[in-house]
């Protein structure tokens, strides 16, 4: 039975959740709600379901996997992992995943807040300005390895770097 991923009809915060079901090649489908235009931006369709399918926390995205019923992105994407035996196999690896996931969660954070202001075109060229150095505390993290914890899956993360999804998204920030 395939698992369910709900969420806007938008990439968002589910857009590396169905990364990571790509690439491990996990059974899904996906739910995604559509929300109105503004000024009202009617969710009406989501606010409909939201109490009806058991979550313990109501909200998007959520992850259904037989009696498995998961809210939030980075629960998701861990219960995931951990499925498919990809969170890391050394306590240093498990601890730099750890700490690059909360990185990379500050990081989106800061973008969003710089996005989603009315202040955008004032907030941006301070915001590109300080990039290079959080970049640059990437770069150090990762030092010589070839990845930012372990080796295991080199071979399948090249091919799966050259897959469509991937690709999208790199050529959508860009």
């Amino acid at each position: 039975m395939p698992m369910t991923l709900g969420y806007w009809d938008i990439r968002g915060l589910a857009h590396a959740i169905r990364m990571l079901l790509e690439y491990t090649d996990s059974s899904y489908e996906e739910k995604r709600y559509v929300m109105g235009d503004a000024p009202d931006y009617d969710q009406s369709q989501w606010l409909s379901e939201k109490f009806k399918l058991g979550l313990d926390f109501p909200n998007l995205p959520y992850l259904i996997d037989g009696s498995h019923k998961i809210t939030q992105s980075n629960a998701i994407l861990r219960y995931l992992a951990r499925k498919h035996n990809l969170c890391g196999e050394t306590e240093e690896e498990k601890m730099r995943i750890d700490i690059l996931e909360n990185q990379v969660m500050d990081t989106c954070r800061q973008l969003v807040m710089v996005c989603y202001s009315p202040d955008f075109e004032k907030r941006k060229p301070e915001y590109l300005e300080g990039l290079p150095k959080r970049m640059k505390l990437y770069s150090e993290f990762l030092g010589k390895q070839p990845w930012f914890a372990g080796d295991k899956a080199l071979k399948k993360s090249s091919a799966y770097m050259k897959f469509s999804c991937f690709l999208e998204v790199l050529v959508y920030l860009g």
